[in-house]
């Protein structure tokens, strides 16, 4: 099983440290959707017992990045198109609000923050990095806004599909499509333009909603 695992017998949040390594290898794509996760094994990784693990699954599972399968146990969950195209259109819809709040909020530090963002996405070389500074630059953007519930359930939502947004960026023309929208939406707040802003927001989700789409109905 591909997590990095420690030696935490004498940790008293067992539970906690075993939920952050799954998931960190679940959106990573170290874990694949459908993958067993199997309690003995994963025990015997982190050199503990079976009753922190049932608690780590049960955390995961309630994050919507584990399922329990009779006869089968805590496999990985995946994204049915159905799902991918739900779960997208609700992300245009909060976070498109929520970019509209945070325009007029911005300063000059978080404009900064955010061009430094965009500029080591544009370097960066693999789907690990492109992921990360993708997130990074979204999430500096809608911090401004002070909504802090609405950055709650993003972040969650985010956690939940982030392997497939990597996965998206990795396609054909994904990475620079991305990036010429990742600049217009910069250039909207950095004019305090909440309209466009929170326009350009929903189409650039909507725009990576079809093509993941299209990627995940050729599977």
């Amino acid at each position: 099983m591909k997590i990095e695992s420690v030696d935490i017998a004498q940790t008293s949040s067992v539970a906690s440290i075993i939920c952050e390594a799954l998931k960190k290898a679940i959106v990573e794509g170290r874990l694949k959707d459908g993958e067993p996760l199997r309690q003995d094994e994963i025990a015997r990784m982190f050199n503990t017992s079976r009753i922190p693990v049932r608690e780590a699954l049960t955390m995961l599972e309630q994050q919507g990045l584990v399922a329990t399968q009779r006869y089968k146990g805590a496999i990985v969950a995946g994204i049915s198109p159905d799902e991918a195209a739900e779960i997208w259109d609700f992300r245009a819809l909060v976070e498109g609000h929520v970019i509209e709040v945070a325009a007029s909020r911005m300063n000059a530090e978080t404009l900064a923050e955010a061009e430094a963002h965009l500029s080591a996405f544009a370097r960066a070389t693999g789907p690990m990095e492109w992921g990360d500074w993708n997130r990074r630059f979204h999430m500096v953007l809608y911090r401004a806004s002070g909504l802090t519930y609405h950055l709650s359930i993003i972040e969650k939502t985010l956690d939940r599909v982030d392997r497939y947004i990597r996965a998206q960026l990795s396609l054909s023309n994904g990475l620079a499509r991305a990036d010429a929208e990742h600049r217009e939406i910069l250039d909207a707040c950095a004019a305090g333009d909440a309209s466009r802003a929170g326009a350009l927001t929903r189409q650039h989700i909507l725009g990576a909603k079809a093509n993941l789409l299209a990627n995940l109905r050729a599977v």
